[in-house]
């Protein structure tokens, strides 16, 4: 009858127990099942069962302890609670004993996670902290199969025993601090109760704001204020979600087969984190980056998993469609237009509809890249959502309010084919019931998916941070302040680098981007696996970030991995085996290649400089990729600053030296042309991106004054050319979107416009060039 979800899923590496110390578990109340369940889930996780006995000096102590002793059918407790003793006693033992230093584990049990409704008495019997034994019966009953137990961080005794104070104090601390934990875990879990739909609506309606609102566009539209007012009421039903555990329970299980169905493992990092701030009282804003339709099913479902209330998601309203839109509402989504433009009514009810779900804290999940990313590449954030989320902070919310980045990789994207033909001029497909029947029917295993949390932003330390006295500002309520856009346009560009911070380096991404950048797309198989090597070498001994994460095993067993896919073919002749990519998906190859790239820029930038420019002073090289830097990291969304930039430098120069790639004389740096084909390899990785730049910076110098539309024009025209005449298979190459960050940016650091540093643009436009293989070299500079 029951079914135990434990959370974490690793609690002994996730919370770092130490099984050789002494483990005592205290529970929120006394209970035969619970303990009977938690017994069961510690069997599977090797951690001591809670009816197994636990010795300490001879004396045999409970391996439990709860917080509540257990309710009589009449209400009464059945017995005096003796929480407090047991602890008194245990405490003694530390100070008997210096060696001791036992283990408290707070555990909770969540037997269902229906959060109930507003001003509703159905979710009584199953919502009580205290149940008799006939309750619980019935909540196993109906529940038993959704039950999860939340393990946490244990404390230590010894810590406890040595803190001033007598053992009493000390243990009556312990016991209103677990109540309020316990109490704080059980809305991680289930969320504040769901408002009525049609009451909220009410609620909304009857607001000043959306009265002035419904009033004007009465006024502007020559209605009635009964007809403005049904508009409205048009508008909510629209967008509203309709949230439903019920429908979420159904969910887990079908999600849960559909998951085994389609990946190998969904592989989560950082949720920890992310759980400990909602448990601290964090309104929560999921900002995942957007590369598939299964980005909403998988996040909704890996949070739920995890222990936390699934967020409300903002959906596009092309999702709105029969029979997907219904359950997508129930499943937490509210719909949101492409635009607002000329709609202020739509505009003001959206933006009353967010600051409602932030004040009654509903955790939130919106994707600010305002579109799936057909390129696999993150893209520039639209602010929107970023800039409401902002407002509803400054207009007084108390809560914190913390944007949690995600990023979200799949070793295989569903839909990555048909971005590819749009790419090329094709009109994108309506969403249609028709598409989802048929991506069910091809489901097949697509490898592994990846879900990272990136480091939190706090909105409110953010706003302080950017300007401190923002509240006198827009104490009369006018947040239409000059700072507002640069300061929202800082933090969405903040938000896409923590997104980038905690990319997934898989073997898919790493195989792809070592055969894309050969000349035939095809490699040995050993030399595929020396490069492999180098890689993950490489990403292990000098992380990227702390978050950042790279596939376990060796090339070797990296390589096969992706082999098992079917996603590379394999020819075998009398020398050895040639791993390539299939004929007419090189495409395909360059949008998961993306998804990691800028993991390898800066390597691949080292490398490039050292096999074009040859042997040269560190402090050059190092000096020659700052000039450079500032053009990455806009386009690769790249967070480190400048001092970090330097330690990562310096730890990618000796890793490349450890490994033989690279040889350092003094104070010089060389490559070791024994390695000249994986340096090569490496390099290439920033052959694409490097051309680009060279385009633009050599037109630049050509023809200073050349208007900036016109700029990204030509450049754009000769990049289209380049990719033909170079059989360059990225799409993304001539991507006006890239050639715009470009320009902005080098207009940004005073490259562009009417006081451009001409001096500079040729500094930088030779440096570019002197970068790029002669064939291409040759076609830039001929360019007219």
């Amino acid at each position: 009858m029951v079914t135990s979800q434990p959370i974490p899923e690793q609690p002994i590496q996730e919370l770092d127990i130490d099984l050789s110390r002494p483990i005592v578990y205290v529970l929120p109340q006394d209970s035969f099942s619970d303990r009977l369940a938690l017994h069961e889930c510690c069997l599977k996780l090797d951690l001591p069962s809670p009816f197994a006995p636990l010795e300490i000096d001879g004396e045999e102590v409970p391996r439990w302890v709860a917080l509540s002793a257990a309710k009589m059918l009449t209400g009464l407790s059945k017995r005096r609670n003796d929480f407090q003793a047991k602890f008194e006693h245990l405490l003694g033992l530390h100070k008997t004993n210096p060696q001791l230093d036992v283990q408290v584990i707070p555990v909770s049990l969540l037997w269902g996670r229906d959060p109930g409704k507003e001003q509703s008495v159905s979710a009584t019997i199953l919502a009580d902290d205290r149940p008799t034994w006939l309750r619980k019966s019935l909540i196993i009953a109906m529940l038993g199969r959704d039950n999860f137990i939340r393990f946490s961080r244990a404390v230590s005794l010894r810590y406890m025993a040595e803190q001033r104070g007598s053992d009493s104090d000390i243990a009556s601390k312990l016991a209103r601090v677990a109540r309020v934990h316990f109490g704080r875990q059980r809305t991680v879990a289930t969320g504040p109760k769901l408002p009525d739909r049609n009451v909220l609506f009410r609620t909304l309606l009857n607001s000043e704001v959306l009265k002035d609102a419904i009033e004007e566009e009465a006024r502007s539209k020559g209605i009635s204020i009964e007809k403005a007012r049904q508009n409205a009421h048009k508008i909510l039903d629209e967008i509203a979600a309709n949230y439903s555990d019920k429908l979420f329970r159904v969910g887990d299980r079908v999600l849960g087969w559909l998951w085994t169905k389609l990946y190998n493992g969904i592989n989560v990092r950082g949720a920890e984190q992310v759980r400990q701030l909602s448990q601290d009282g964090h309104e929560l804003v999921f900002v995942p980056c957007h590369r598939s339709h299964m980005d909403y099913l998988l996040l909704s479902y890996v949070i739920y998993k995890q222990g936390m209330v699934a967020p409300h998601i903002a959906a596009g309203v092309n999702l709105n469609f029969w029979p997907a839109g219904p359950i997508f509402r129930r499943g937490g989504a509210f719909f949101i237009r492409r635009s607002f433009k000329g709609n202020k009514l739509y505009s003001t009810i959206f933006r009353e509809y967010l600051d409602q779900l932030f004040k009654r804290g509903y955790s939130v999940e919106y994707f600010c890249e305002g579109g799936r990313s057909r390129t696999g590449r993150l893209l520039p954030a639209k602010t929107g959502m970023i800039a409401m989320t902002v407002n509803s902070v400054m207009r007084g919310l108390e809560r914190p309010v913390s944007l949690v980045p995600v990023y979200l990789g799949y070793d295989h994207v569903m839909e990555v084919n048909s971005y590819h033909k749009e790419l090329k001029g094709k009109k994108k497909e309506k969403e249609s019931a028709w598409q989802v029947f048929s991506a069910i029917r091809k489901l097949r295993n697509y490898g592994q998916s990846y879900v990272n949390f990136g480091e939190p932003i706090s909105v409110h330390q953010f706003i302080n941070h950017s300007q401190p006295d923002w509240r006198e500002q827009v104490a009369d309520g006018n947040f239409r302040q000059k700072w507002m856009t640069p300061m929202v346009n800082q933090l969405a560009n903040r938000l896409m680098c923590n997104i980038n911070d905690a990319a997934a380096a898989s073997a898919m991404t790493l195989t792809a981007s070592i055969l894309l950048a050969t000349e035939q797309h095809a490699m040995n198989r050993t030399a595929l696996e020396r490069q492999l090597d180098i890689y993950l070498d490489l990403l292990r001994a000098v992380p990227y970030t702390s978050r950042a994460t790279v596939p376990e095993g060796d090339g070797k067993a990296v390589l096969q991995q992706v082999l098992d896919l079917d996603k590379f073919e394999v020819e075998s002749d009398s020398m050895s085996e040639i791993i390539r990519i299939f004929d007419g998906t090189a495409v395909t190859m360059t949008y998961y290649r993306n998804n990691s790239l800028h993991l390898l820029a800066l390597p691949a930038l080292i490398a490039s400089l050292l096999l074009r420019q040859g042997e040269q002073p560190r402090q050059q090289l190092v000096n020659n990729i700052h000039s450079i830097y500032p053009l990455l990291q806009a386009e690769l969304f790249i967070g480190l600053a400048d001092n970090d930039l330097d330690n990562y430098l310096d730890g990618i120069i000796n890793e490349m030296s450890h490994q033989g790639l690279l040889q350092q004389r003094n104070d010089n740096v060389a490559p070791n042309g024994k390695h000249r084909a994986e340096l090569l390899n490496l390099a290439n990785q920033a052959q694409e991106t490097l051309q680009r730049y060279a385009m633009v910076l050599s037109r630049l110098q050509q023809e200073p004054d050349i208007e900036r539309s016109t700029l990204e024009r030509e450049s754009q025209a000769l990049a289209e050319h380049m990719s033909k005449l170079h059989g360059i298979s990225a799409p993304e190459f001539f991507d006006k979107k890239l050639f715009n960050t470009l320009t902005n940016k080098l207009k940004e650091l005073g490259l562009l416009g009417e006081d451009a540093d001409h001096a500079k643009v040729a500094q930088m436009s030779g440096l570019v060039l002197s970068l790029l293989t002669a064939p291409v070299y040759n076609s830039i500079i001929s360019a007219k």
